[in-house]
C-alpha cells in the first residue's frame, strides 16, 4: 500500500514573520496581489497588518473583501470576476478558512475554468491546472487551510456544504505569523482550538492513518492540549498563541493527507442549515463521536488520553482508557466555554433526520473508523441534541 503526503513548498513560522512577505513575493517575480480577506478583519485592523507589509515594500495589491463566515457559491463567483478584474497574478488570503477557502476556490477556478459552475468541484474534482499561486496567512489557529488540499464551500440553493479535495489548490507560501491571531477573542480561540483538536483526534482514528499521520496527530493533540486553555483564559500570552499556531498546523499536516470522520460529517450541515460556526460545531460534537467510534478504534483512545496529559494511563484497563480519553475532551471543552448540547446553538431537534441524511453523504463519512449508517448518526445527533 502507498501512502501520498502532500505539502506547502514553503512555510514560515513564528511571531512577526510576516516580514518575509515582500522578499518572497519579489523572489518569485509576483507583480499585484489579489487580496482576499473578510470585513471583520479590516474592521478590527487585523488585515491592515499585513497590508502594512505590502505598502511598506510598494507591493501592489486589490482588496476583495465579499466573505461570509461560511463561505458561499456567490462568493466564489464574485470573487473570480474580481480577479479577473483586478489584473493580479496572484493571490494573498488572511484570515480563518472562511477567507482561505475562498481563495483556494477562486484560484481553481481562474485557471481551470471548466469548473465555473462551482458545484462540480465538490469531492476530488478532476482539475488539470494548479491555482492562482496563493500566499496564505492564517488569522485563527484551528482550521489549518494554509497547509491542507481541502477547503469548503456552502451550496445554498441545495443547503449543503461542499467538500472540495484538490492537491492544485495547496498554497505554494504558508506563513504562520502568531501575531496575527493575538486580537481573536476568547469564543473564536475556544472554537479554532477545539476545531484543530478533533481535527488531530479523527486524523489519527481515520481508516488511512499511518505512521506519519500518527505522529503528525499526537503531536497536535499534545500541543492543544497544553496551550489552548492558555490562550482563551490568557489571550496576551505570546507562548500559547504561538504554540496554537504550530499545533494547528501540524494537525493539517495530517488530515490534508488522510482525511477526516463523522464529527466533521456531522458538523457540515449545522454550517449549512444554521450558518453554525465550524468550530463550534465540531467542539460540541467531538465526545459523541468518540463513545461512538470506540469499538472501531479503541487501542487508540489510549494514546489520545496519554497525549492530553492523562496520568497513569499506562496502567488502565483498555475501557477506561477510553473512558479517560473521552472525559479529557470534555474537560478541555468545558474549560474553553464550549456549549455541550446541539440545542444549546441552535439546531431545531425537527431537523435532526434531515442533518443526518446530510450528514450521511458527507465525504468525510468514508474516513470514519467505524462504518456507520443514517440511523446510527440520526442516534448520535440525538444523543448530541
Amino acid at each position: 500500500m502507498s501512502h501520498r503526503v502532500i505539502l506547502n513548498e514553503t512555510s514560515y513560522f513564528g511571531p512577526g514573520s510576516r516580514a518575509v512577505l515582500p522578499g518572497e513575493i519579489k523572489r518569485r517575480g509576483f507583480k499585484k496581489a489579489f487580496f482576499v480577506t473578510d470585513k471583520e478583519l479590516l474592521r478590527f485592523g487585523v488585515a491592515q497588518k499585513v497590508i502594512a507589509v505590502l505598502d511598506e515594500a510598494g507591493i501592489a495589491y486589490a482588496i476583495y473583501d465579499d466573505i461570509k463566515q461560511n463561505p458561499t457559491i456567490a462568493n466564489v463567483t464574485n470573487g473570480i470576476a474580481a480577479f479577473k478584474q483586478s489584473g493580479a497574478d496572484f493571490i494573498v488570503a488572511v484570515g480563518g478558512g472562511s477567507s482561505i477557502d475562498t481563495a483556494k476556490a477562486i484560484g481553481i477556478v481562474v485557471t481551470n475554468p471548466e469548473f465555473a459552475d462551482i458545484t462540480s468541484l465538490e469531492g476530488v474534482a478532476p482539475t488539470k491546472n494548479r491555482s492562482i499561486p496563493i500566499i496564505a496567512l492564517p488569522t485563527t489557529a484551528g482550521t489549518a487551510a494554509e497547509v491542507t488540499i481541502n477547503y469548503v464551500i456552502t451550496d445554498e440553493a441545495a443547503v449543503k456544504k461542499m467538500v472540495c479535495v484538490d492537491p492544485n489548490d495547496i498554497p505554494v507560501l504558508s506563513i504562520v505569523d502568531a501575531e496575527l491571531m493575538y486580537s481573536m477573542p476568547k469564543g473564536l480561540t475556544a472554537a479554532t482550538g477545539m476545531d484543530a483538536l478533533t481535527h488531530a483526534i479523527e486524523c489519527y482514528i481515520t481508516k488511512a492513518a499511518w505512521t506519519l499521520t500518527d505522529m503528525f496527530a499526537l503531536q497536535a493533540i499534545s500541543m492543544i492540549s497544553t496551550h489552548l486553555a492558555e490562550a482563551v483564559n490568557n489571550p496576551t500570552s505570546s507562548e500559547a498563541r504561538d504554540g496554537m499556531a504550530v499545533a494547528q498546523y501540524i494537525a493539517g499536516m495530517g488530515f490534508s493527507n488522510v482525511g477526516l470522520g463523522i464529527v466533521h460529517s456531522m458538523a457540515h450541515p449545522l454550517g449549512a442549515f444554521y450558518d453554525t460556526p465550524h468550530g463550534i460545531a465540531n467542539a460540541v460534537l467531538l465526545p459523541y463521536v468518540l463513545e461512538y467510534n470506540a469499538p472501531a478504534a479503541a487501542p487508540k483512545y489510549r494514546e489520545i488520553a496519554r497525549a492530553m496529559g492523562v496520568s497513569g494511563v499506562e496502567t488502565l484497563a483498555e475501557t477506561a482508557a477510553v473512558r479517560a480519553a473521552i472525559d479529557a475532551v470534555k474537560a478541555l471543552s468545558k474549560i474553553v466555554g464550549i456549549p455541550e448540547r446541539l440545542r444549546e446553538i441552535g439546531v431545531k431537534e425537527e431537523d435532526l433526520p434531515r442533518l443526518a441524511v446530510a450528514a450521511f453523504g458527507d465525504v468525510c463519512t468514508g474516513g470514519n473508523p467505524r462504518t456507520t449508517s443514517v440511523a446510527e448518526i440520526l442516534e448520535i445527533y440525538r444523543r448530541a441534541f
